[in-house]
């Protein structure tokens, strides 16, 4: 296998792991708990604005780009570019994987809105696997987690943290003004942010070497 074929495996994982990000928060969403901390902010603005989740979830990362020049004190149009065109594509896969799941039967009861949770904290757990294994672009909301890492000197889980709890306070406040309720946020949200993480921890120890070795080695 040669280096342009590494390239195009990487790609292609890297597109797929967005597409499974896509999936698991469009389980999230179907279940009615509580989205992920990460579309907390898009989901909300959907929800009372009407624009689908796709639409919402650009605009979402647009700010998030904005607050990373804010930080960063600077403009890269290079960046600027890679990050909106990657918000388009994740945005496009939320509205296609929401689609598809909405042709199914609501689940109405308990018991099934929390197997389409637990569902998607895996779903999610083995999209940010590969994400993290294929070490491309980070999309705009973990870029600006770095950005903060740079800026305020705070170490990564700390940082995320505070991404976490200010997208998801802005999308709960959001839905109070409009809707009256938190909307978007639940106790699938709490659930999201500290399960998601363990998920993946465990994903990491079992698969991220076969990962590696699939995506990353050279065959001559």
């Amino acid at each position: 296998m040669d280096h342009e074929s590494v390239t195009n495996r990487r790609i292609l994982l890297y597109v797929l792991c967005l597409f499974l990000l896509s999936l698991g928060a469009s389980f999230s969403i179907q279940a009615n708990l509580g989205v992920s901390p990460v579309v907390s902010l898009a989901y909300g603005v959907s929800l009372t604005s009407g624009l689908s989740i796709g639409i919402t979830t650009v605009i979402a990362n647009s700010i998030y780009i904005i607050l990373q020049v804010i930080l960063h004190k600077r403009f890269e149009l290079k960046r600027f570019c890679l990050q909106l065109t990657i918000s388009f594509l994740f945005g496009l896969f939320n509205d296609i994987t929401l689609f598809v799941l909405q042709l199914f039967p609501t689940p109405e009861t308990l018991f099934v809105r929390w197997i389409y949770l637990i569902f998607s904290l895996f779903v999610i757990a083995a999209g940010l696997l590969g994400y993290i294994t294929v070490k491309l672009p980070f999309m705009p909301y973990d870029a600006l987690i770095y950005a903060i890492i740079e800026r305020f000197h705070q170490p990564f889980g700390r940082a995320k943290i505070i991404c976490d709890f200010i997208n998801v306070s802005i999308g709960g406040i959001i839905c109070l003004l409009f809707i009256q309720s938190f909307g978007s946020i639940g106790v699938g949200t709490l659930i999201s942010a500290y399960f998601t993480g363990k998920i993946l921890e465990w994903m990491m120890i079992y698969y991220q070497k076969n990962l590696q070795n699939w995506s990353q080695t050279t065959v001559q």
